[in-house]
């Protein structure tokens, strides 16, 4: 009897599944917004990315009409050949006004720009220093370059610059310091400030994932480098992404025209990949337009994310490191954390857990996502069913 080739896939995923760690994948049937029916239930959402509330906002979707109406449904070609469509090039003039920077570009994902552009800017006989709680999109990216691979603790800039110390004994072409902006998982901020001064005094490139801060931290959600005062003479590559505060899809990267010059020619994710449809890079800029003029968004983001935090702390959970609109609610075991989201899903809230491997076994969590169309009778009922569930299953 011949062998199945294939068979062990199943025999994983049911591990998986004994194990209780696999993804319970819930469908969304209809918008993205704070009320949202899920798998036929009414339910307030605590897990979106969608933090400006931007992805329902009728200035995105008329833009995204009028683009298809206008230019089509889809591009046609990767942006090297004839995908290069006059709204992809306004929509990169406006990210690097947007962003203070001298040129910008865009990618298909977030995921794309992080493995497409940081296996180019190092190679053999250069050296890598990544955070250790880095993103997996970031990790990838390390792992094709051929550059010597270092990890500093995280956040931990006196181990940073040991790491620095040893990696320039092997006297390196070229150093690359990487790090995510916001850590998705604690939503802790990364001490930029200070990364960027070590740099300086080390020589090295700076490269930070802005997925989480993008339109969020910053002057009118301008990001991270914006959030610390620095420049993109300090930070060198601001990666970001379309797909979360801006209520979007797309990855970019901010920085210098020579940049995005090296870019366009090497980063291979950029030049084999189709580009945008017309009507997703007009709703990106619809969203730039409206963070520019209604500047709303962020402040009620961050007042919702001061309300709920201190209401899950005040009842006594721990919400662990947070300092943005993510936060945590830590459980300890994987299963108090899978028993709380059911708990809390029977309460018509929607809160997913994060269980080992996403993160160490005794640290398993609720990750709630502010958001600024949440309204305080929606955060009460949400702070409500914490509560009730959390004291049932003795988290507090």
């Amino acid at each position: 009897m011949k062998r199945n080739p294939i068979g062990w896939m199943k025999e994983e995923y049911q591990n998986l599944v004994a194990q209780n760690l696999d993804w319970k994948i819930r469908e969304l049937q209809g918008p993205s917004t704070p009320k949202a029916t899920v798998d036929g239930d009414e339910v307030i959402m605590l897990c979106s990315n969608n933090y400006l509330n931007l992805s329902n906002h009728p200035k995105l979707k008329e833009a995204a009409i009028e683009a298809i109406k206008s230019h089509g449904a889809g591009s046609g070609s990767v942006r090297a050949i004839a995908g290069t469509m006059d709204v992809h090039l306004e929509l990169e003039r406006r990210l690097a006004k947007f962003k203070g920077a001298e040129a910008s570009l865009t990618y298909s994902a977030g995921f794309t720009t992080n493995e497409g552009l940081i296996p180019q800017l190092v190679g053999r006989g250069d050296a890598i220093i990544s955070d250790e709680l880095n993103h997996g999109s970031i990790i990838d990216g390390v792992r094709l370059t051929k550059a010597t691979r270092y990890v500093y603790n995280h956040s931990d800039t006196a181990h940073l610059e040991r790491v620095l110390q040893e990696a320039e004994k092997e006297n390196p072409e070229k150093i690359l310091i990487i790090t995510d902006g916001v850590f998705s998982m604690d939503g802790d901020i990364a001490p930029l400030d200070e990364i960027v001064k070590l740099g300086k005094e080390h020589g090295a490139m700076i490269y930070v994932d802005d997925a989480h801060g993008e339109a969020v931290l910053g002057e009118g959600g301008r990001g991270i480098v914006s959030h610390f005062g620095l420049s993109h003479h300090d930070v060198h590559f601001e990666m970001g992404t379309f797909s979360k505060a801006f209520g979007v899809m797309g990855g970019h990267v901010s920085g210098s025209q020579d940049m995005v010059n090296y870019a366009y020619n090497k980063s291979r994710s950029w030049l084999l990949s189709a580009s945008h449809p017309p009507a997703t890079a007009a709703a990106c800029i619809a969203a730039i337009d409206v963070l520019e003029t209604e500047e709303e968004h962020v402040k009620t983001l961050w007042d919702n994310r001061e309300y709920f935090i201190k209401g899950l702390e005040d009842m006594g959970f721990d919400t662990g490191d947070s300092q943005t609109p993510i936060i945590p609610a830590m459980c300890g075991e994987s299963s108090k954390a899978v028993a709380l989201s059911e708990g809390l899903y029977e309460e018509g809230i929607l809160a997913l857990p994060i269980v080992f491997p996403m993160v160490a076994r005794d640290k398993a969590r609720i990750r709630n996502m502010m958001n600024s169309g949440l309204t305080k009778e929606q955060l009460d009922i949400s702070l409500s069913a914490y509560e009730k569930v959390g004291k049932k299953l003795d988290i507090i």
